[in-house]
């Protein structure tokens, strides 16, 4: 197996992983976290959900997902047959480690009567332990679905949680304790700042962020849905209040708008990059590519029993768009 230590530092990266891709039958997807140099390989890029289903609907033989590991579990989940790939296996997430699975079966065994909604963003374990799969973008939408005397399990988000509490008046849902370490540091106080600042900027702001960051937010919804925003509006400037490497999207779509990352308690905004995202390279996607590892498993029973909360969440979802094609 080649490793880092063995590539030679002159490599043409691009080059190199255009050449596997095609070799391979591979199509490389990038969440709207990953940075730009990855974002600009990839052949879709958009949120989670939206990558894993455009994946399978292609033709290829290898699912190459620069994000995080949850996210390739999701791609596999949906495209068993396929190889699915990660660059780096060690890039988890906040949520997911804040909700191991024999932690969360003694949650759902303490509430026996109520239905558990889980955030995507999780492992497939506790993917298999739910009733149904949400996202930022439609979990609003799926629990007005719901009968309202139907009392409800909602993790791993409790920021997330509280904000959908607050949109449907559903004083029943108990709400797991877990936060994205990435929203969770946005400062409300830096905020207010920098909106003195730039008083005619608009606030777009992921609903995994506090209360204290989405009362000051012109815009509250996921990443697709903020890039749709910034793109869609005649505004001019904007604070994003979300990881930062989206505005490279923003950037390439709306040339000569302004977007200004919104910054964390030292009024900087070094600390909205997540570094499970970070962990995703160049190299190590070249490497993934050569070796074809490192692979994303997922025993059977418990991909079966995962499948069965997000085909519930398909079925409950009005059309949700694909993935624009990553441009440049």
């Amino acid at each position: 197996m080649i490793t880092e230590s063995d590539l030679d530092p002159a490599l043409d990266w691009r080059a190199e992983i255009e050449r596997l891709r095609l070799q391979k039958n591979a199509v490389i997807l990038a969440h709207y976290y990953q940075d730009g140099p990855l974002q600009d390989l990839a052949d879709f890029v958009g949120d989670s959900l939206d990558l894993s289903r455009r994946a399978a609907e292609t033709k290829a033989d290898v699912i190459v997902f620069c994000g995080v590991r949850f996210m390739g579990e999701v791609a596999k989940i949906l495209s068993p047959d396929r190889l699915v790939l990660v660059p780096d296996l060690d890039a988890g997430c906040s949520l997911e480690e804040a909700c191991r699975p024999e932690y969360f079966k003694k949650f759902r065994d303490k509430h026996p009567d109520h239905l558990a909604v889980t955030y995507i963003n999780c492992s497939a374990d506790v993917k298999a332990l739910s009733d149904i799969i949400v996202t930022s973008s439609n979990a609003e939408s799926i629990i007005n679905q719901l009968p309202a005397d139907q009392p409800i399990l909602f993790a791993p988000d409790h920021h997330l949680g509280s904000f959908i509490k607050r949109r449907t008046g559903r004083d029943n849902m108990v709400l797991w304790p877990g936060a994205c370490i990435i929203h969770e540091q946005f400062s409300e106080q830096a905020l207010k700042t920098l909106k003195s600042l730039h008083p005619d900027a608009k606030v777009a702001a992921h609903p995994e962020c506090p209360e204290g960051i989405l009362l000051y937010a012109d815009y509250v919804g996921s990443t697709r849905g903020i890039l749709q925003y910034v793109t869609e509006s005649p505004e001019q400037t904007f604070i994003i209040a979300t990881e930062p490497h989206i505005i490279h999207q923003m950037e390439k779509r709306t040339p000569g708008k302004t977007f200004i990352p919104a910054p964390g308690a030292d009024g900087s905004c070094t600390c909205a990059i997540c570094p499970h995202m970070a962990k995703n390279t160049l190299a190590k996607l070249y490497l993934c590519l050569v070796n074809e590892n490192p692979r994303i498993e997922i025993a059977e029973d418990v991909r079966t029993r995962a499948m069965i909360p997000l085909q519930r969440m398909l079925e409950m979802s009005t059309a949700i768009p694909k993935a624009r094609h990553a441009a440049g």
